[in-house]
């Protein structure tokens, strides 16, 4: 009987192997995974589970009777230490498993300050798993200062709850502006005074020089400009990259990230990939897609294709970031925008539509799930908007599906 193992208990392998037994696959599933918990959600690890409005319980994505009752074996807190392509195995500590296929699903490693900068100093901390959230939680009390390193919207969650708890924040971002790789000024300024309203001490073009500390444990930073900061932690938000390391094991070709064709394939005919990990062709282009979104669809896209339906994974990119009372959700992907068209809602309501020339390639809302829902539905479907309906805030955007 076939059997696919999949390795990273993350959304992408977890959506992964449900697909599976979802369309009819008989054969055996293993899921293999680094942490010691079932695959969980991540994004409330930065917002609603560091805030304490979510339990762990309601993290996982399915509880551990589902995986029971579809008769897939995973293994927690396991680490596989060696792939053998050739022979189809992989190994996890004594144990070598054979399969039939493998996907990889190990989404991406946060980066880490260096040691020589203070980076392993106690009380330095990343947002990127269940412990480094659990690690952190403690922190989060009123009084406390904390430096975040980082203008992301990592940088930015973790900030936003920082301020909600009544912790006093400094945030750092070595470019130009917050938000610059992935964003326009419009929204740049938008989350920054946003940010400032709620008390953050917000520097741009600065960074961290070093971390300073007493007996191990971090007590205070020296920024690229002199100035020096008492601190009580420092949360890291410096970007992420895909975690590459059992790809270049099993001997598959990477192109930022684990290259795969529109099927999910690599290189090797039986190995595949999903989620954060996994390059893919989009538009001409070869692309990676960090968010939960592309997790899920990329990955049910590739269990469908290793059960033989040679389907192309098309992406339609969304994702979302919660600060404070903001929910901002981006549809569409904006390289290459020549211009911003801004529509003005009341109060927080905004949203920034980009174009390439005539083209609208993306949408940043703000507290506006109309203009998100709408600038999707015309970005999935190749659709552009009137930059001047959309640019008059009393006009209705629902025609523009329609044009």
């Amino acid at each position: 009987m076939s059997h696919i193992v999949v390795i990273g208990a993350g959304q992408a392998g977890s959506s992964l192997v449900a697909k599976l037994r979802k369309d009819g696959f008989e054969g055996e599933i293993t899921l293999i995974g680094a942490e010691p918990v079932l695959p969980y959600q991540r994004p409330p690890l930065s917002k609603a589970y560091l805030l304490g409005d979510m339990e762990l319980e309601r993290l996982f994505l399915r509880p551990a009777s589902f995986y029971e009752e579809q008769n897939i074996t995973v293994k927690l807190g396991s680490r596989v230490t060696a792939i053998d392509a050739a022979a189809k195995t992989v190994t996890v500590g004594d144990e070598v498993i054979s399969y039939d296929q493998l996907a990889l699903t190990t989404g991406s490693d946060p980066r880490r300050l260096p040691a020589k900068i203070g980076g392993d100093l106690e009380n330095v901390f990343l947002v990127r798993d269940l412990a480094d959230a659990d690690a952190m939680a403690p922190e989060f009390r009123d009084g406390a200062r904390a430096l975040i390193i980082g203008g992301g919207y990592i940088g930015l969650e973790a900030a936003a709850v920082c301020a909600k708890r009544g912790v006093q924040v400094t945030l750092v971002e070595m470019a130009d502006r917050i938000l610059q790789r992935v964003a326009a000024p419009e929204t740049s300024d938008y989350f920054r005074n946003l940010h400032s309203s709620q008390g953050a001490d917000i520097r741009e073009g600065v960074g961290l020089d070093h971390l300073v500390g007493t007996d191990g444990k971090v007590t205070g930073a020296v920024l690229t400009d002199g100035t020096e900061l008492e601190i009580d932690f420092a949360v890291v938000g410096v970007g992420i990259a895909p975690a590459t390391q059992l790809a270049e094991m099993a001997g598959v070709e990477l192109d930022n990230g684990i290259k795969t064709d529109v099927h999910g394939r690599t290189s090797d005919p039986s190995i595949w990939a999903a989620g954060d990990c996994a390059s893919f062709p989009y538009k001409g282009e070869r692309i990676r897609l960090e968010s939960v979104p592309n997790a899920i669809d990329q990955a049910e896209v590739v269990a469908q294709n290793m059960m033989g339906a040679d389907k192309d994974y098309i992406a339609t990119p969304w994702f979302w970031s919660d600060q404070y009372d903001v929910k901002l959700q981006i549809a569409g992907l904006n390289t290459g925008y020549d211009r911003v068209v801004t529509r003005k809602g009341e109060g927080l309501t905004n949203s920034f539509w980009y174009y390439k020339g005539d083209q609208l390639l993306a949408v940043d809302a703000m507290n506006d799930p109309r203009a998100y829902m709408i600038g999707k539905r015309l970005i999935d479907a190749g659709k552009t908007a009137d930059p001047a309906v959309v640019g008059d805030p009393d006009a209705d955007l629902k025609p523009l599906l329609k044009a």
